[in-house]
Order: structure tokens, then sequence, then C-alpha cells
């Protein structure tokens, strides 16, 4: 059965052709379009920004979702695609992660680069894993850098991109070395919205001046799995699918 590819149409895909665009303001059309089609699963996946809202727009029926709209644009990351989850099921869809759909993009644990983490290594990423969880209840974001057990930066709203941007800019503040670690939030809505790397972080990590990428084992999700070893390999990176105990 093939899928049926919707998005918003501020947010079209790289690569795909969508075969519905819709707007928040006539997410209640949507929904009801999705019904028609005999969807009864749900898929979230790729990136957007928060899209702004034409009152103008909004249909008859959108109407009764307007303020649960409006509550998910007030809220941090995790909160808003909580009530969007919320909503989509409420309508009577079943939301599923992109990880069920295809659990290939959650690698294995272990040290998968030829390079390993030193123990200085392993102490920042238990760091970095602190780090996360303490910052989870702000809803902020979801990776961070460390390096000798100092916090180099916080991911935030511009995404991890723009966080090892930021570093790359102050180079010069601190000496090369150092962690990017990526793990969902604590009580994150994991269907959604999962943190994920891909061949280009192994890039912007190198130019950053860190070490390497600790990811958490089974809540990051890597795109092209080969490709991202080859990358770290090649920039002499370490890779490593950190599980909690270790």
């Amino acid at each position: 059965m093939m899928p049926l590819i919707a998005s918003l149409v501020q947010f079209p895909p790289d690569e795909l052709i969508p075969d519905i665009g819709f707007r928040l303001e006539t997410l209640g059309s949507f929904l009801e379009l999705l019904k028609q089609h005999r969807i009864t699963q749900v898929c979230f996946a790729g990136a957007i920004q928060r899209p702004s809202i034409d009152p103008t727009l909004i249909d008859s029926a959108t109407r009764p979702l307007v303020a649960c709209i409006t509550a998910a644009l007030a809220q941090g990351d995790d909160g808003a695609l909580k009530i969007i989850v919320k909503i989509f099921e409420h309508a009577g869809f079943q939301v599923v992660g992109f990880d069920q759909v295809m659990p290939e993009l959650l690698p294995p644990s272990g040290i998968l680069s030829h390079r390993a983490p030193n123990l200085q290594d392993r102490d920042d990423a238990a760091r970095a894993a602190a780090v996360i969880a303490g910052i989870s209840p702000l809803d902020i974001g979801q990776a961070c850098a460390v390096a000798n057990n100092h916090v180099l930066a916080i991911e935030a709203y511009g995404g991890t991109e723009w966080m090892l941007q930021s570093l790359i800019a102050r180079s010069e503040a601190w000496p090369s070395g150092g962690i990017l670690f990526k793990a969902p939030k604590t009580g994150q809505e994991r269907r959604i919205d999962l943190p994920a790397i891909g061949p280009a972080t192994c890039q912007q990590v190198k130019k950053a001046g860190l070490d390497g990428i600790v990811i958490a084992y089974g809540g990051v999700v890597v795109l092209d799995v080969a490709t991202v070893i080859s990358e770290a390999n090649r920039l002499k990176l370490f890779f490593w699918v950190r599980e909690s105990l270790l």
C-alpha cells in the first residue's frame, strides 16, 4: 500500500512531491480529507518552523480546533507536538513514530567507528546526558556540546546545526576537543520529533573542533547509518551509540 504524503504548504519536502498540501488554518478540513482517503495511521517526519496564522483563512471545520492550535503554538517544541498528536488522536487517527515504520533508522548500541572515545569523552558523555535530563522540563533542546566536563553549548530554537555553527564562530574561546551529544528529552513524546543526525552532522562536528558524536541508544534517528559511519571514519571522529547505563 502506498503512503499518502501530505505537507504544510509553507514547508514542502525537499525531494518528495506531496499528494496533499494544507495549512494549520484548514487543519479540520485536512483531517476530514484524510478520512475520505481511508487513512487510519499518521506518521510525522521532517522539520518545520512555526507557521504564522492568518485568521482570515480559518475555515469552519477548523474553528473548533483554534484553541488547541493556539495553545500548541505557545508551547515549547515537545509541548506543542503533544497537543498536535492529541488533535489527530481525537479525530480517530493512530499516530505512529517513523522509527516504528523504519526501525533500521535506530542503530545498534556500541562504538560504530574506528576511533573510540577515551575516558574523558566518556565522562563528557555522562555530563551531557545529565545536562539534557536537567533541561528537559524546560523543553529547550535535545543536544549539547561538552568538553572536559564544561558545557560549551546547548541546542535551542535554531537546532543542532545552529549550535555547532556558534562553536565554529567562537572556536578561539576554548581548546579543540569534546563531544556532540544528542538524546530525547526526558518524558518526550517519542512518536514525533525524535532527535536525528545524518552525514552532514559529522562534517559540522569536525568543523566545530569536536572529537566525536554520542547519541542515546534507541532514542536518536540516524539517517543513512552506513554513510554516517563512513564519514565519521573519514573525518577521524568517533561515533558512539551510548546505552544509558554505560
